[in-house]
């Protein structure tokens, strides 16, 4: 990890090392910081795939000295054949969370690769997409060690994938999960980088690629066809934004939760708090997220089919009115559903001031469990969020949305710092970057040290089922008892438990210092040169 300042070309970070030495390799290249953030992508589908894999969606933000981000939504829509009737006719009155019919949407995020080329092909970006898959196919091909979270979870969430097709012959060995430290090879994978590296992204959805993926996923059973991948294209879109004191942030705009994200720290900045790690620190951010998540989870879905506008909830008045709700002593009771996920995030930014922070998912870990034998690609389930019933914008529907909790944040700081930041964790990810902008931004804590301090967790992630206030039991005891008092729900973890998330984040300041964290949660490494 470089926690020290330094005056650097370029910087990347990601949740593991391999991945991070992939974006760092490009740098060194020439490449700028979109082309080292392919690089990464490519390689944690690779070297990280319980986490993410090209089977999902991605969202980016891309900023250059400085300017309004570039948002590039790559998410895919619902396959037509996915109706509510399709699933009653099943027998299913909710959509499953693995398996084939879980698979129900179109993967994304290379499409998003594909957009990011060109937007760094405007600003002079000039290596092949065949460079930058060079070592995630490496990796494929010649193997990888496997990690403690791989191990960990195909042996934890066996029983639910061991059924789904492909994923035994793929990620298990000798019938059994791998251990840490075991050699994998993905060799079907590796091919398949290389054939995207060869003749582009566009072959993903309209290319022999795509005859492939349309073959396996009929095979296996999904409603997703070679129409609905043929219809498919990624977009760029405005992102959201809000001023808290000393910077403007920002996020991605729906299916996404990037509004709770802003909402949060909007909110809290309203509250006066004074200094970190205290009860007035957990306790606002805790009160901010869940006025916050009660209106993400009553607007956010299908951009198409939203009735209300996400960026007009983070105009001041509305955001005072809100502030007002929050009791500073007492803890508002809190049944609320929550939401699970497995993500990816990394963050890339250059010496020419080119900034990237972009998020890759395939939801639970291992996704919906299919894997694509010709191709080797776990396909997401990120479909699962959708409803059968009803009439709301997260209901299913041919070529609609489902509803992400990705969200990659960006900041620009009234200094002329730029910050890139963000975590995976599914309920998390909103929370965990509020308590490392709020440590770092607004209580001057070193960076580094912003993501390595003790954080929580309102609601679930990794598959749990509880909606408990989660804490690491770092915090110091008055800290907790004093929740407790407020009328928090409090359960204590581990010192260092990846229920948190994966956390990252670059500062680029305007001297041309470089500052980067990675979160001892992960596997990951914060590189630069």
């Amino acid at each position: 990890m470089l926690n020290t300042p330094r005056a650097l070309r370029g910087m990347v970070t990601s949740p593991h090392h391999l991945a991070s030495e992939a974006g760092l390799r490009v740098l060194r290249d020439g490449g700028n910081a979109i082309e080292a953030t392919i690089a990464m992508a490519a390689s944690l589908a690779v070297v990280y795939p319980h986490m993410t894999s090209i089977g999902g969606d991605g969202f980016w933000l891309v900023s250059k000295d400085g300017s309004e981000p570039v948002a590039i939504d790559a998410c895919g829509g619902a396959a037509a054949a996915a109706t509510p009737e399709l699933y009653a006719s099943r027998g299913f009155k909710t959509i499953p969370q693995r398996g084939p019919l879980a698979a129900n949407t179109v993967a994304g995020t290379i499409s998003g690769w594909g957009e990011a080329l060109k937007l760094s092909a405007e600003m002079g970006g000039k290596l092949p997409l065949s460079r930058l898959v060079e070592d995630a196919a490496w990796s494929a091909e010649n193997g990888f060690p496997v990690t403690a979270s791989q191990q960990e979870l195909t042996t934890s969430k066996l029983p639910e994938l061991k059924d789904a097709p492909g994923f035994a012959a793929t990620f298990l060995q000798d019938g059994a999960p791998p251990v840490e430290g075991a050699l994998m090879k993905l060799p079907a994978l590796g091919r398949t980088m290389k054939r995207l590296g060869e003749h582009g992204t566009d072959d993903f959805y309209r290319g022999a690629i795509a005859a492939d993926l349309a073959a396996d996923l009929a095979a296996a059973g999904s409603p997703v066809s070679a129409a609905d991948l043929a219809a498919h294209r990624a977009q760029r879109r405005a992102a959201l934004h809000v001023r808290v004191k000393g910077a403007r942030i920002f996020n991605f705009p729906p299916p996404t939760q990037g509004l709770s994200s802003l909402m949060i720290l909007a909110l809290f900045d309203r509250l006066g708090v004074r200094q970190p790690e205290g009860f007035a620190h957990v306790h606002g951010l805790v009160e901010s997220t869940k006025q916050a998540f009660l209106v993400r989870d009553r607007i956010i879905g299908d951009p198409g089919t939203m009735t209300e506008d996400a960026q007009s909830w983070l105009e001041a008045t509305r955001l005072d009115q809100l502030a007002q709700r929050i009791d500073p002593n007492k803890a508002l009771e809190w049944p609320q559903p929550a939401s699970a996920g497995d993500t990816v995030w990394l963050g890339a930014i250059d010496k020419d001031g080119l900034s990237v922070s972009f998020i890759q998912s395939i939801f639970f870990e291992f996704g919906s469990g299919c894997v694509l034998p010709q191709t080797g690609i776990v396909w997401q389930n990120r479909g699962a969020s959708f409803f059968l019933e009803g009439d709301g914008p997260r209901k299913i529907g041919a070529g609609r949305k489902p509803f992400h909790t990705l969200n990659p944040a960006m900041a620009h700081f009234d200094d002329g710092r730029v910050m890139v930041y963000v975590t995976m964790g599914g309920e998390g990810q909103p929370q965990t970057q509020a308590a490392v902008f709020s440590r770092y931004a607004m209580f001057g804590e070193k960076l580094q040290m912003a993501v390595t301090a003790p954080r929580w967790l309102l609601g679930k992630t990794w598959g749990e089922d509880s909606v408990t206030l989660k804490l690491e039991n770092r915090f110091a005891p008055e800290v907790v008892s004093a929740l407790r008092d407020a009328g928090h729900n409090v359960e204590m973890l581990g010192d260092y438990t990846s229920t948190m998330g994966h956390a990252g984040a670059i500062v680029r300041h305007p001297s041309g210092v470089f500052e980067g964290a990675t979160d001892p949660r992960s596997d990951g490494a914060a590189m630069g040169f």
